[in-house]
């Protein structure tokens, strides 16, 4: 599967197809490179998969073949020492490297466990991506750390680490994710990395693709805005600001675009 970006814009959420689509992003900053050893890597991927979880008929088997696969054989694992390197949200590296975010290796065993026909999800835990196999009866995986199963004493572990010490599961923690912002937070790592940088130009590059990717979320609408305020470019910002109300009816998101809209008009 070959994407575009405005053919991604379009697509049914449910029809996309997390790492190939993750995959066409990353080709952007990576000019004239072929991809077909990437979705040949991608469909070898599946293929060993299918094999060795010919017989999982269980969660946990299912999850154990997702782990051996994905992080024993190939390697995929969590990038401790360099964690903010902008390879680490790049498909095309991850892929290269075997290493990457939470959010970009989840891309990963969440879409070779949908091609095995199981039910899988990026999850919006905090701390980092986590993956949901199953829905009604579900396991956790944690991508970052080689795949490995993750019980509940460890979910409330992590996040206590992550919110503090008092700290408990939220329903909204194992809520799946759209595969739009699972899109959107990939390129949200790597916006905040070039704008930490000082690569404004870079920055605005990659919230013009959010927005195009995934434009009737409102929130990238407000985030290019935001930028485009900051680097004086209010027509831009006027713009994106209409396009967000014209996509949202919540009260507060349209009270926030108002009001920025009239400081605009007011400088």
């Amino acid at each position: 599967m070959i994407y575009d970006l405005d053919e991604l814009g379009l697509l049914d959420d449910e029809d996309i197809e997390l790492d190939f689509a993750a995959l066409a992003l990353s080709a952007l900053d990576h000019e004239g490179l072929d991809l077909a050893p990437y979705h040949d890597l991608i469909d070898e991927i599946a293929d060993r998969l299918e094999e060795v979880s010919s017989e999982a008929g269980t969660l946990a088997q299912r999850g154990e073949a997702l782990k051996q696969v994905l992080g024993d054989e190939y390697g995929f694992i969590g990038d401790v020492d360099g964690y903010d390197a902008p390879v680490n949200a790049d498909m095309i590296r991850v892929l290269d490297r075997r290493q990457g975010l939470p959010v970009s290796l989840s891309i990963l065993y969440v879409a070779a466990a949908r091609r095995m026909g199981w039910s899988a999800w990026a999850l919006n835990t905090p701390g980092h991506v986590l993956v949901r196999l199953g829905q009604e009866q579900f396991m956790l995986l944690d991508p970052f750390h080689g795949g490995k199963a993750l019980s509940q004493a460890g979910l409330e572990a992590m996040v206590r680490q992550f919110v503090g010490p008092g700290a408990e599961v939220q329903p909204e923690y194992l809520d799946p994710i759209p595969n739009r912002i699972v899109l959107v937070r990939l390129l949200t790592n790597q916006a905040s990395r070039a704008a930490q940088g000082g690569d404004n130009d870079r920055a605005l590059a990659i919230h013009e693709r959010m927005v195009r990717i995934a434009p009737e979320f409102p929130d990238v609408w407000l985030a290019l805005a935001e930028l485009q305020v900051g680097l004086g470019d209010k027509d831009g910002a006027r713009a994106s600001l209409h396009a967000m109300l014209e996509v949202t009816r919540d009260k507060e998101r349209r009270r926030t675009a108002t009001e920025l809209l009239e400081r605009l008009a007011a400088g």
